[in-house]
């Protein structure tokens, strides 16, 4: 093992690069997950946080004390349902992806390094074997981008996101002047049923339909009016492959649902994500008007304040950590669910590092220390090499070290691996 220090800044992968290319189900998933979340947590002991009852909320918000939970107290509530504190060794990579309820993945690798760093004994070949199967799939869902997703959330989850994708057509409308939105749905799904295209070959089609629209709106309605998921080999673990696009309902061969109601999906945010206020969730999904579903939700909940006074939601038995609970470094990918999930993100992105984890339209893999946003980092074949944005103690530079010798070796095998530490440019 070599460690040496390096000074090269980061290039990482363009950001959105696949974005535009590229009583219900879903309360029983929800059920599912909180018994998967529950017995995932069994080992190992998590202190709870004070929490009120539902009878004190009904009785009134005015006259109850409501604890308050400051950034540390928060960090480490998040770190522990994200599995960044202990990593577990119950969940299969696709019970962590619907745990997670999903992974963002504009590019392919992002969700196979999230795993990793989340899951005991993952191996990059337990991702890319359930998305051979079917089990997971890449679909552009929340905040209008690429996830990969379980099956029954591409099912689910898409159906809940779609008013959203419907009305992100609007900035387009000056290119799709006289198309016809419903032939055109009915032509791309015929498209793509018929044989997986890539967003070239349907645009090419569609244009044919209508010569004077936009081409690049004509494939935005196309991925905005139907659920058009990857097929592989596009994202299976060291293999290559262009975009080829079908429906999720084709691919997995069973019909989406209906418009689900949120209320599922919202208790599922909050096991993998809370405790969080409502604009933390409509930041997460890209949704709107979420207020009337927590309101509905309030008697099976417990709420406090952040030290914004902003209100949090929580489920009653979630964990909820002493904020002053050991948290490991850990090396995440870019676009990680971790620094995207809320509107707040200073229980993750301490008040002067935001916006260091983006040059343009790029985004970095981000470095954790003491649970909080530490610096970036980047791999070339067996040389990692790690920005700090500040100086890390020896303690704490030794466990880093040791932490980026595990994911070398879950990412890419016994070998030898050159470990250097960097300086942040720019």
């Amino acid at each position: 093992m070599t460690r040496t220090n390096g000074t090269t800044a980061d290039s990482p992968e363009a950001r959105g690069a696949e974005a535009y290319g590229g009583g219900t189900q879903a309360n029983a998933q929800a059920g599912a997950h909180t018994k998967a979340y529950t017995k995932a947590h069994t080992k190992g002991p998590a202190t709870k946080g004070p929490a009120r009852s539902p009878a004190k909320t009904r009785a009134g918000r005015a006259s109850a004390v409501v604890p308050v939970l400051g950034p540390r107290a928060l960090n480490r509530a998040t770190l522990e349902r994200q599995h960044l504190l202990r990593r577990s060794a119950a969940l299969t990579a696709t019970e962590a992806v619907g745990h997670l309820v999903g992974l963002q993945a504009q590019n392919v690798k992002p969700p196979y390094y999230a795993l990793a760093a989340r899951l005991e004994g993952f191996r990059p070949g337990d991702l890319s074997t359930a998305m051979a199967e079917r089990a997971v799939v890449r679909i552009v869902t929340l905040r209008s981008t690429i996830h990969t997703h379980t099956a029954d959330d591409a099912l689910s989850l898409r159906p809940l996101v779609q008013a959203a994708r419907d009305r992100e057509l609007n900035a387009f409308r000056k290119g799709l002047v006289g198309v016809d939105l419903e032939r055109l749905t009915v032509i791309s799904r015929e498209l793509v049923e018929a044989e997986p295209r890539t967003m070239k070959q349907l645009r090419e089609a569609l244009l044919a339909q209508w010569p004077d629209a936009d081409p690049f709106a004509l494939s935005v309605a196309a991925r905005c009016r139907l659920p058009l998921v990857q097929v592989t080999p596009r994202g299976l673990w060291g293999r290559s492959g262009q975009v080829a696009l079908t429906t999720a309902e084709h691919w997995l061969g069973r019909p989406a649902e209906s418009t689900p109601a949120p209320d599922a999906t919202v208790l599922r945010y909050l096991a993998a994500f809370g405790p969080a206020s409502v604009k933390d969730m409509q930041t997460w999904a890209g949704l709107t008007r979420l207020r009337e579903a927590f309101e509905g939700l309030r008697p099976r909940l417990v709420t406090f304040r952040d030290e914004k006074g902003a209100e949090l939601f929580d489920l009653p038995d979630a964990p909820r950590p002493d904020a002053d609970t050991p948290a490991p470094p850990r090396l995440l990918p870019e676009f990680d669910n971790l620094l995207l999930a809320h509107a707040d993100r200073s229980r993750v992105v301490p008040d002067g590092l935001k916006g260091r984890t983006w040059a343009g339209n790029q985004a970095y893999r981000t470095l954790l220390v003491d649970g909080f946003l530490a610096g970036v980092w980047r791999q070339d074949g067996n040389v990692l090499t790690v920005e700090p944005f500040g100086r890390l103690g020896k303690g704490q530079r030794d466990e880093v070290v040791g932490e980026a010798e595990r994911m070398l070796r879950v990412m890419s095998g016994d070998g030898s691996y050159d470990i250097r530490f960097g300086t942040v440019t720019g």
